[in-house]
């Protein structure tokens, strides 16, 4: 280890986590239990497409929860997991042009989606201005001639995560209504889906005009089954794997099926279908429809074979659908009775 190549840009340090990005090689960065000293991610750097130039490690939450935020040489600001298991960290592009960054020292606030900014003018300061640090309102930065300035921002945010970590939506509401602000909101509606709190999230995309992401969080409300909404709210969250795996643990096959074909995962959506050997025929019906819409031909081998020895017939399959949703709202209805029982006693 050499003390002269290391930076706050190339370090980070967090509470539970370390981060280091890899001298010989500026794309990985490598990360570490602070109190164990092992290696993260199963022994796996991460690995990013680009030279890393800035790294930032979140410093709030449980270590299970920790996050880092990267700009690479294109100045682009992604954000990332730390801690993954059995599956590849998902890396999000959150934001362009960025020269500099810093997490909040209260509440995991950085720069997230255009909805959620707070903008401000930065004339004041020279050219090349680095963040230094966030504590609590106040943001400190070094211009380029070396003299520090300050910038303050509003306190709200830091509250409403406050709010949102002890699940109290409703003073988190009347602070976004007295605040009268749609980027508060826009964090709520976020928080409120990583919360699964439906209600409040409903509320917050109703406030933003988000009318498509009202209607599917009422479309989740009217899920049968605990096991639908669960998967429906981890689609929403962008988990499709996670999604369809809850699914298939409950036994919920024409759901995971419908699912990806509702994404146009139509080789997935088939290979359940041969898997499970049920639904063969809905998986041909609804690529058959889609193409048609599309004004095209069906190309792909799979498909063709499988469309040989098959007869779609709308009527059967609108029927053995209606089947499948009749089971899972029986099945649900049993369960809630068993608990109910099982409460009284």
């Amino acid at each position: 280890m050499r003390a002269d190549i290391l930076n706050s840009q190339v370090v980070s340090l967090s509470n539970d986590t370390i981060a280091i990005r890899d001298k010989s090689d500026e794309k990985v960065i490598l990360l570490f239990d602070v109190l164990t000293g092992k290696a993260l991610g199963e022994g796996k750097p991460l690995t990013h497409k680009l030279e890393v130039v800035d790294i930032a490690l979140d410093q709030c939450g449980p270590s299970t929860e920790r996050k880092i935020a990267l700009v690479d040489k294109n100045r682009d600001l992604y954000l990332t997991s730390v801690r993954h298991l059995g599956r590849e960290p998902k890396i999000c592009k959150i934001g362009s042009m960025v020269h500099s960054m810093a997490w909040n020292d209260a509440a995991n606030i950085l720069e997230l989606l255009p909805k959620t900014l707070y903008i401000k003018d930065g004339s004041d300061f020279s050219r090349a201005p680095h963040i230094l640090n966030y504590v609590g309102t106040k943001v400190t930065l070094r211009q380029g001639d070396g003299s520090l300035v300050y910038s303050s921002v509003p306190p709200y945010p830091a509250l409403l995560h406050t709010y949102s970590t002890s699940a109290r939506w409703e003073d988190a509401l009347r602070l976004c209504r007295f605040a009268k602000d749609k980027s508060l909101w826009a964090c709520l509606a976020g928080m409120a889906v990583a919360n699964r709190e439906l209600t409040t999230a409903e509320m917050a995309y109703a406030a933003i005009g988000e009318l498509p992401r009202v209607q599917y969080i009422n479309f989740i409300k009217e899920q049968p089954s605990k096991e639908s909404s669960l998967a429906h709210m981890l689609l929403f969250s962008g988990q499709v794997q996670e999604a369809e795996a809850t699914l298939l643990q409950a036994g919920l096959i024409y759901q995971a099926i419908q699912v990806n074909i509702d994404l146009f995962n139509w080789e997935r959506a088939l290979e359940l279908a041969v898997k499970h050997k049920t639904h063969v025929d809905t998986v041909l019906a609804y690529r058959e429809k889609f193409l048609q819409k599309c004004g095209r031909k069906e190309t792909n081998k799979r498909f063709l074979q499988y469309a040989e020895g098959v007869e779609v017939d709308w009527e059967k399959i609108q029927a053995k659908i209606e089947m499948e949703l009749s089971k899972e709202r029986e099945k649900a209805a049993n369960a809630s009775v068993r608990s109910s029982v099982a409460s009284r006693r």
